[in-house]
């Protein structure tokens, strides 16, 4: 079942009996546990006829006891466990398979196994997709974020700038209950008429619109050096500001952008931005800049950006701090 579906179940009160969420990405299975917490039982019943466990503190035969229970006063009850991924051991799992291969009709048992996807080889996952409603939520790519936050914060009724969406990406990068948790912030402070720009981004969330990961990468895309310099003696004097893996890793990501470029044969940004799966403004910026960077030099600044990555992690080189590594870094690379 999609997201969406499982939703849109919950609140029609068309439930399942057993609910499996699990996969990498924990925002969307917390999504979906607070809406069954806070809507499947009003306040009063949830006293009596609403569990949580969590699975490091909880056999699995007490969840299946307390599955087994009857509801009071209620023709539900709820039965959550948070933190299933605990349950480590394919024996451990083998303990529900007889409650959810006929569960009780009026619990709803709801598993939240975060962080991973179980086995799906196992003899429990094959039970799970015959018996139970089983939600595998995936993590959101690179090229999906800016539409993600886009889509995000309409649904709020508010707006936001092509700009700030950058930002937010860049800084945060695919962790979606930080960046909703970071947006949520700006809605308590911006009124709803007025669209999220990167001011309000670095007045409320702390991050520098013109000193930023994103705006290195950028400098380095158009070989500014003197705008690199001033970013990276920024992140000198605010540490914080500027870790070196993400740098690298955004760099990388530039450069494979670019030697893609290089060898997609189009000059036509809409056709780029299908091949890359990226944004037309993006695919755009690329066919401009790809002339500054020479799929040559692309390739020994792989080697380089490799050399780097191992320095920062202390393999290596001569152990300066991230400020003076990333200085020699932006000099091997635009020179």
């Amino acid at each position: 079942m999609t997201f969406d579906e499982i939703i849109k179940q919950i609140k029609q009160r068309e439930f399942k009996p057993v609910y499996f969420l699990h996969g990498v990405e924990p925002y969307y299975i917390d999504q979906i546990v607070d809406v069954a917490a806070n809507t499947i039982l009003s306040e009063g019943e949830r006293d009596f006829n609403q569990v949580v466990f969590y699975a490091k503190d909880t056999q699995p035969l007490s969840v299946v006891d307390a599955a087994l229970r009857l509801p009071m006063m209620s023709e539900y009850q709820v039965v959550i466990v948070k933190e299933a991924q605990d349950y480590a051991k394919a024996s451990q799992w083998e303990l529900f398979e007889k409650y959810v291969d006929n569960p009780n009709s009026s619990t709803i048992l709801i598993f939240a196994h975060k962080y991973k996807s179980i086995d799906k080889r196992s003899r429990f996952y094959k039970l799970l997709a015959k018996k139970a409603s089983v939600f595998e939520s995936e993590g959101v790519k690179e090229y999906q974020l800016a539409p993600w936050i886009k889509q995000f914060v309409a649904a709020k009724k508010y707006q936001i700038t092509d700009k700030a969406i950058s930002l937010i990406a860049e800084f945060i990068g695919n962790d979606l209950s930080r960046i909703t948790n970071e947006i949520e912030k700006l809605f308590i402070v911006v009124p709803a008429s007025t669209p999220i720009n990167e001011k309000h981004i670095e007045q409320f969330i702390g991050i520098s619109k013109d000193y930023n990961v994103f705006e290195l990468t950028n400098a380095i895309a158009v070989r500014d050096i003197i705008k690199a310099n001033k970013i990276i003696n920024y992140f000198g004097d605010n540490p914080k500001a500027g870790n070196i893996i993400p740098i690298l890793s955004n760099l990388h990501g530039l450069y494979q952008k670019l030697f893609k470029a290089h060898f997609a044969k189009t000059e036509d940004p809409s056709k780029l931005a299908s091949i890359l799966k990226v944004h037309p403004f993006v695919a755009k910026e690329l066919l401009k800049n790809k002339k500054n960077h020479p799929a040559k030099i692309i390739s020994r600044n792989f080697g380089v950006l490799r050399d780097y990555d191992l320095y920062a992690k202390g393999v290596g080189g001569s152990g300066g701090n991230d400020h003076e590594l990333l200085k020699e870094l932006v000099f091997k690379l635009l020179h």
